[in-house]
């Protein structure tokens, strides 16, 4: 057995699972053990964008964690970050 923490965060609420799991666990299997979307129902663990340690993972379901890692689930852009800068610069001139 290993231990992994699942997390996510809204502006108003974090939350860092532990979870106890098999070795070979992958990130999706590791964020379904947590239980972490019956904390936060609007997440889709299937379909959510995942990361170890703020590195992206291309496919969840194939990635083995290792002891100790931490499976960020992340939440969509609302805006993309290039339009961002550019509101902002917008405003300052």
């Amino acid at each position: 057995m290993i231990q992994v923490e699942v997390a996510y965060a809204r502006p108003d609420k974090q939350e860092i699972v532990p979870v106890k799991a098999p070795e070979g666990v992958t990130a999706l299997e590791a964020a379904k053990l947590s239980g972490i979307a019956d904390i936060f129902p609007e997440i889709d663990v299937d379909a959510t964008d995942m990361g170890v340690f703020g590195k992206v993972i291309k496919d969840p379901a194939t990635h083995e964690l290792r002891e100790g890692d931490r499976v960020e689930l992340y939440r969509p852009l609302r805006i993309d970050p290039k339009q961002a800068r550019l509101n902002r610069a917008k405003k300052k001139a």
